[in-house]
């Protein structure tokens, strides 16, 4: 987290180290907070074993902080008893000084500790227990990677590194002063014997050794088993309280040995003789006693696991990350690519480089990575290598299950049932039927069950929200089924006790387990909440959650978009918050005078509404009360309507008066021509491949809109999307997939048949500049672009793309999170507040945890 270089303090004249921020990571508040905590602990401490800080400095460059500059090397084993108990009592020394000034280290390991030339010990890094996971983690050493989460002490969070944490540590318990006293008894037992106590392929493996493995004793010099086995206790309360008391035991220990004599050698041998007796006949009782009693219930493993600086896992992709079947993969979506890797490789692998994917799934076997991408279903193999067509797919992609027979099960999209097609590649047949009589329109989200006889489906009846969804269940071999469990979404189910097991389910955003036996296809008992805040989307129904054959799990949670605000952005990052309503921001638009704002806000877990801000008066209205939710929101010129896409297009009064009118059966809103006589919208074509782009006329009478006959604009073999009229009506910039991932185009209105790309790298949601020639759009990394154009007669000339702002917004899905205010000096953009970048989480992280089937018994068990 940190550069140190070699200084010199010109004033007192000696040499200083001094350790700052990397320019990168100088405007990251979380790494800042960091920093600034670490200096305040050091500043607390003063003690000849442990670094001292000089003084903190700032610049306009940055903060830095002075302190000393510590020659030697760090600790290293093995060493000899004698030299290896010198430096034990030192770092003991070094520990009880800030276990009495309430300081606990949680993160003592050989890499934070020196030796100087003279033999004194100094251990430096107090404070930087909370720093995550990062680059290094992935550099292939997964026993020295950093503090793999950022919370000192919330129980259910890893702190601390690997193969050095205590017991509790890795169990995500809350840890105190004991937790020290564990890693110096594994910091010692690496200064004896040279080896790593706790050892594994991967960070998982190791916190599994810490948690349940014992260490063999007779590795150590007898002399100091006696302090290494109270240090090493997994149990904290029977372990050391304070580090003091194994200072005693260290000099105890340091005293010259006593010799015992041939005699007394002769005396134990009877004495060890019927020792090794009697504790052969405990041990026969104890594997006797284990035999007839149930296995015991491994703890529950989680790690908060930084993907990568350069990820950014999609919002509304399906599932953004999943892991194999057999536990050992990753395969996840980042800025619309797939990419994979193992839980023991240090970078992940670009499976499908130039397509952009959604709804990744295993197949059976870990081997292939099934897709949608370009209206076909794809697949391509986890070692790399060709990506291989399927299907076309229509009408749109939530989900599939791969079958063991060698059948790729997927939606059929809108007024369609499941339907399946050969691994190989075919033609979809149906597989199910809709029930006409419950007006069931969609099956999706599917899951085959174990021998391949049934498929776990969501069914839904209308197409608003998912809350009203329900997960059902179906015999493939009659089409026999039955709802198994009523408002609710993804259900998986898990052979958590082999051929039964439980079936989980999402309901507004909390993950439920309960009994279901698969042979029966019957759930037995009340469901019981596992886990809350889930990553979750009601419009679709889809769940960030994902769970292996072995009981490992990874999902993400839907903190990542709380502590999300409207806030006015200026180009050099500075942000002021606008408006503090509490809940889910999804999209945001500013009205043509910019003088209100229009927001789809889920306050407090309610569904979705349209609201507007007035910030001049403080006021907010909200526009929209029913359930379906709205999303492609734009005002009229005017001011006087907001008109949004639901289970149709609406118009709605910006006052709040009155009754939404329909405009059209469906499509999503783009923009307005300034006098408000047109409306362009995109619409999903016929055969449901790609989306065109459609013109509506619009008659705005003050009291009603009424809209005329559509006329197409631009259809294409791609899709055309978020049409924005420029502000003289003349242009309109659109975004296209035709590349293979989404640009920004313009054309001419009417259109000329010319086109002139825009983006570079990737860009959605044109935005144009009222105040000059210059337009807007943001890469799917979050970050805002801008372009400045001239018009040269017919043609349309943009110059080089450039960063309007280094910021980056937050919620980077498929709504739009930002607007240019009338006099293009600032946006007004869904951010992340400063205060909240810590406990809000990255668009990087998933949550890893290990025993998984573990929890389930423990939480819901057999009856």
């Amino acid at each position: 987290m940190g550069e140190v270089y070699k200084a010199r303090d010109t004033k007192l004249d000696r040499e200083v180290a001094i350790k700052a921020l990397p320019s990168a990571l100088a405007g990251d508040p979380e790494r800042l907070a960091r920093f600034e905590r670490e200096a305040k602990v050091l500043a607390q401490l003063n003690h000849p074993n442990i670094a001292t800080i000089y003084a903190i400095e700032e610049s306009p460059e940055g903060k830095a902080i002075a302190m000393e500059l510590v020659s030697g090397s760090t600790l290293k084993g093995p060493i000899p008893v004698e030299t290896a108990l010198k430096y034990a009592r030192q770092i003991a020394e070094a520990l009880e000084a800030a276990h009495e000034k309430g300081i606990t280290h949680r993160d003592l390991k050989p890499a934070n500790i020196m030796v100087t030339p003279t033999g004194t010990i100094k251990v430096l890094d107090f404070g930087l227990a909370a720093v995550s996971q990062s680059s290094s983690a992935r550099e292939g050493n997964p026993s020295n990677s950093p503090t793999l989460t950022i919370s000192p002490t919330r129980a259910g969070m890893i702190l601390g590194t690997a193969a050095y944490m205590s017991p509790e540590q890795a169990s995500g318990q809350p840890v105190d002063k004991r937790a020290d006293i564990w890693s110096f008894g594994v910091v010692l037992w690496e200064m004896l014997t040279g080896e790593q106590l706790f050892k594994g392929a991967t960070v998982s493996h190791i916190l599994a050794s810490v948690l349940k493995d014992e260490p063999d004793f007779t590795k150590v010099p007898g002399r100091v088993r006696r302090l290494l086995r109270r240090c090493l206790e997994k149990d904290p309360a029977k372990r050391w309280r304070d580090i003091g008391d194994a200072m005693e035991l260290v000099e105890d220990e340091a005293a010259p040995v006593a010799v015992v004599d041939s005699r007394s050698r002769l005396g134990l041998v009877g004495g060890v003789a019927i020792a090794v007796l009697s504790l052969a006949a405990i041990a026969l009782g104890i594997i006797a006693y284990r035999a007839t009693r149930p296995p015991e219930l491994k703890p529950l493993v989680r790690l908060n696991v930084d993907l990568g600086a350069d990820v950014r896992l999609d919002d509304r992709a399906g599932t953004s990350v999943i892991i194999s079947p057999d536990g050992h993969r990753l395969a996840f979506i980042s800025k619309g690519r797939l990419f994979t890797q193992t839980l023991d490789e240090p970078v992940a692998k670009d499976l499908a480089a130039g397509e952009r994917v959604t709804s990744p799934f295993f197949s059976p076997d870990s081997q292939w990575v099934g897709f949608f991408s370009a209206g076909q279903l794809k697949k391509v193999s986890v070692a790399g290598g060709a990506v291989i067509p399927l299907a076309t797919v229509t009408g749109g992609f939530t989900g599939a299950a791969w079958s063991p027979d060698g059948n790729i099960i997927a939606p059929g999209g809108f007024q369609n049932p499941l339907r399946q097609v050969p691994d190989s590649g075919g033609t979809f047949v149906s597989l199910l039927k809709l029930d006409a009589e419950k007006k069931e329109v969609t099956q999706r989200w599917p899951q085959i069950l174990p021998g391949g006889k049934a498929v776990l489906f969501v069914s839904h009846t209308s197409s608003g929200e998912f809350e009203n969804s329900n997960v059902d269940v179906a015999s493939l071999p009659d089409g026999r089924r039955k709802i198994l469990q009523r408002s609710a979404t993804f259900g998986r189910y898990l052979p958590t006790f082999g051929s039964t097991g439980h079936l989980l389910f999402v309901s507004r955003g909390t993950l439920f387990a309960v009994l279901f036996d698969p042979a029966k296809l019957e759930t037995t008992g009340a469901p019981i909440a596992i886990i809350e805040d889930l990553a979750y989307a009601s419009d679709t129904g889809y769940a960030e959650f994902s769970a292996a054959a072995n009981g490992a799990v990874v999902f993400r949670r839907a903190s990542n978009r709380a502590n999300v605000f409207p806030q006015w952005l200026d180009s050099s990052g500075k942000t002021e918050k606008l408006l503090s309503i509490a809940g889910y921001y999804n999209e945001l638009t500013l009205s043509s005078d910019g003088k209100r704002l229009a927001v789809a806000l889920s306050p407090d877990n309610a569904p979705r509404s349209i609201w507007t801000y007035d910030w001049a008066r403080g006021t907010t209205t909200r526009i929209t009360f029913d359930a379906i939710n709205p999303s492609s929101i734009v005002w009229t010129p005017d001011g006087s309507f907001i008109v949004n896409a639901g289970d149709g297009v609406y118009a709605n009064r910006s006052d709040g008066a009155g009754s939404p009118s329909k405009l059209l059966p469906k499509g999503a809103p783009g923009s307005f021509t300034p006098e408000g006589k047109y409306l362009a919208y995109s619409l999903t074509s016929s055969d449901e491949s790609r989306e065109d782009l459609w013109i509506l006329p619009i008659e705005n009478s003050g009291a009603t809109l009424k809209a005329g006959k559509p006329e197409l604009y631009l259809q294409t073999p791609a899709s055309e999307i978020q049409p924005r009229f420029s502000p003289d009506g003349k242009w309109i910039a659109y975004v296209s997939d035709e590349s293979g991932r989404y640009e920004v185009y313009v054309r001419a209105f009417p259109d000329s048949g010319a086109k002139w790309q825009i983006s570079s790298t990737t860009g959605v949601f044109p935005t144009w500049s009222r105040a000059g020639r210059e337009l807007l759009y943001r890469t799917l990394e979050g970050q805002v672009v801008a372009v400045n154009y001239s018009i040269q007669g017919n043609s349309f000339v943009a110059e080089k793309p450039r960063m309007w702002t280094v910021s980056r917004l937050a919620g980077i899905g498929a709504q739009r999170n930002f607007d240019l205010t009338p006099d293009g000096k600032r946006l007004v953009a869904l951010m992340s507040t400063a205060e909240s970048a810590v406990s809000a989480g990255t668009q990087s992280h998933v949550i890893y945890l290990e025993n998984f089937f573990d929890e389930l018994k423990r939480k819901v068990p057999l009856k």
